[in-house]
């Protein structure tokens, strides 16, 4: 159902809450993406990292009240919520889990139903629409996503059922991974800086805003251009679905070459997106979890990447 219209309760990822007037400064310098470009009509994808570089969470962020609200794997969310909060200790800012406080949905292909709920949501990547209490964000790939207070969750979940089919979490996963959309799991934490999964083509790393925790070696490896291992789409026909941080493997190599970042079953087989060593994927022999193990075929991005064009974000 990837490519069709549906909906489906976005029940894999947690809502954490930054809330007070030290809200923004306080993040700014803790994720990639720039606060500044943030507002109630526009939203983010971004990271954390670690001052190495490498990602310990991936998030979408947006403006709620008097602070943010940042969407993420749920089995990242406890320790990034401590985390955080050893940071925030002298800052007028309060962090907490409102996973329990929202619900959230995803919707292809359904831009009616959002405009039947009063959500005129435009087309541009990263925009928000708001009514009421309910949050409308859009995706890059012409996807959206609904929050809505706890309360209000069955309700409107039976009106979404009226207009759209009802699809289950793997089809929205399915999309994502279409979509070239990588995100961090408990499974890669740490495994990856930004570039790798292509965070700065998305619009999720600001090369203006300044100093954060990794900005140097997220700087240094946009400037210097000497990144070797990026996010790639692959199918695999045969086998489980592969789990994030599975390695895979090359005849050009006798270690791993990558590791999987999202998979999501398929019509035939699976999909995944990857990150992979440049040499073997020009080698274009790829195989998952050995040398010997199931055959990966590459697939297209729906997105080019473009140095000149990040730097300017």
């Amino acid at each position: 159902m990837a490519d069709s219209a549906f909906f489906c309760p976005l029940t894999h990822e947690g809502l954490l809450a930054v809330r007070g007037v030290d809200a923004a400064k306080f993040l700014q310098g803790q994720v990639t993406c720039n606060l500044n470009y943030l507002d109630q009509t526009t939203s983010s994808l971004g990271a954390r990292c670690t001052p190495k570089g490498r990602m310990i969470s991936s998030f979408r962020i947006i403006q709620e009240g008097e602070g943010f609200l940042l969407a993420l794997a749920s089995d990242l969310l406890e320790a990034q919520l401590a985390d955080l909060k050893k940071y925030a200790v002298f800052s007028k800012s309060a962090l907490s889990d409102e996973s329990a406080e929202w619900a959230r949905f995803g919707l292809s292909q359904g831009d009616g139903a959002l405009l039947a709920l009063g959500l005129d949501l435009p087309q541009t990547a990263d925009s928000v629409a708001r009514e009421g209490s309910l949050i409308a964000i859009r995706l890059a790939d012409g996807r959206a996503e609904l929050w809505a207070p706890r309360a209000e969750a069955a309700a409107l979940e039976s009106r979404l059922a009226a207009q759209l089919p009802q699809a289950p979490l793997d089809a929205w996963l399915l999309a994502q991974v279409r979509a070239g959309i990588g995100q961090v799991f408990g499974s890669t934490r740490e495994l990856f800086i930004p570039q790798m999964i292509n965070l700065q083509a998305l619009g999720g790393v600001s090369f203006k805003k300044g100093c954060y925790t990794g900005q140097e070696i997220v700087a240094r490896m946009q400037y210097l251009g000497k990144l070797k291992r990026r996010l790639y789409r692959l199918a695999l026909a045969d086998g489980e679905l592969p789990q994030p941080g599975a390695e895979l493997f090359s005849p050009v190599h006798q270690s791993s070459v990558g590791e999987v970042v999202l998979a999501a079953p398929a019509a035939n087989g699976c999909e995944l997106l990857a990150v992979l060593q440049e040499d073997a994927v020009n080698d274009g022999r790829i195989h998952l979890g050995a040398a010997d193990g199931p055959a990966l075929n590459l697939l297209s991005l729906p997105y080019t990447l473009d140095a000149d064009r990040e730097i300017q974000r």
